[in-house]
């Protein structure tokens, strides 16, 4: 399996200036490939991922920015294009309405794919040598651990993060130990079958009011001027800080039940459709702040490292089937309180 370890990174003046350039002419190849893929199709020829990257050598004649990237970065740009295009056709198959693919823009492009190769890592000094860009420190706050398969580069807000993925082996399966049921929600984040009850943190409602008050401020100012990015990189910080707090938590809640458990037991839950179906805007958010996703994925991955069993549940009837006589009781979201028949 891989596991990704996420690190601080603090380029210099020259190479933050060639990670921009790099970021920009990849995302003018995303574009380009893009709008040729959907030119074919309107024609009637169907593009192939395969054609595509062959397409990427004689566009560096076209375009001779594309030779001072990474030969791996400009394929990877290409993959990236092609899961985008994979995942909407997924989407489509389910029956659901989809829209086309968008091209990216300079705020929407942020992330440097080095896969298998051109890049070197120094763990004593902490950085890494990337191909055509340069050493770039970073703080390693936490040893990684497996061989590395590949790193990222990626800009959130004003800060530059490095995302080393390495490949680990599974643990052994615990032989011994207890199991957990653990059912997540809204009111509470989550409730197990040992009582325990965890409380929803709301990170997202509890900055509402600073998110609205900068958006608000960024509406005001003319689109691209220098106040107007000044105002949208103050909201990328906070949503940056909400993220951090969500994984923060997420991370410590999942970790715990990994390690104090042998078991654990969720319900296998469609969380889009759920959002989907909520027609209150508030639902959908509630949904969102929550992760519930996220948490799943940290239970997953931990589970598999430390040798957890996870065992997702069917989540039809969950909630209306007796515990203690397997009857059937409807009841509805407001509900709270269950009388065995």
């Amino acid at each position: 399996m891989i596991i990704s370890y996420k690190y601080r990174a603090y380029p210099d003046a020259t190479v933050e200036t060639r990670l921009h350039e790099t970021l920009d002419t990849c995302r003018w190849l995303y574009n380009k490939l893009l709008e040729e893929c959907t030119t074919a199709r309107e024609g009637g020829i169907s593009p192939t991922m395969r054609g595509m990257q062959a397409r990427i050598v004689t566009l560096k004649d076209e375009n001779p920015s594309l030779k001072s990237v990474y030969s791996r970065v400009l394929q990877m740009v290409n993959y990236t294009l092609w899961s985008n295009i994979a995942a909407l056709s997924q989407t489509k198959r389910r029956g659901r309405k989809i829209g086309k693919l968008r091209f990216k823009s300079a705020f929407r492009y942020r992330t440097l794919n080095y896969n298998q190769s051109g890049f070197k890592i120094d763990r004593e000094q902490s950085t890494i040598t990337f191909s055509k860009i340069g050493a770039i420190p970073f703080t390693m706050h936490r040893p990684y651990t497996g061989k590395v398969k590949g790193v990222l580069i990626t800009r959130s807000g004003d800060g530059w993060y490095v995302i080393i993925q390495a490949e680990q082996e599974a643990s052994a399966s615990k032989r011994e130990g207890r199991s957990v049921g653990i059912d997540v929600g809204l009111n509470s984040f989550a409730v197990d079958s040992e009582g325990a009850v965890i409380e929803n943190p709301r990170f997202y409602e509890h900055s509402l009011n600073q998110i609205r008050k900068l958006q608000q401020s960024i509406a005001r100012k003319k689109r691209f001027s220098q106040n107007w990015k000044k105002a949208k990189s103050r909201l990328e910080k906070v949503y940056d800080h909400i993220t951090n707090q969500k994984k923060d938590f997420l991370h410590k809640l999942s970790r715990q039940y990994v390690d104090t458990y042998a078991a654990i037991c969720v319900e296998d839950l469609n969380i889009k459709s759920l959002k989907e179906k909520g027609n209150a805007t508030g639902l959908h958010r509630s949904i969102h702040d929550a992760s519930w996703g996220r948490f799943y994925s940290y239970l997953s991955y931990k589970a598999e490292s430390a040798g957890t069993k996870l065992v997702k549940v069917d989540p039809r009837n969950t909630s209306q089937m007796c515990s203690n006589c397997g009857s059937i009781v409807k009841k509805t979201l407001s509900e709270r309180v269950h009388e065995c028949p």
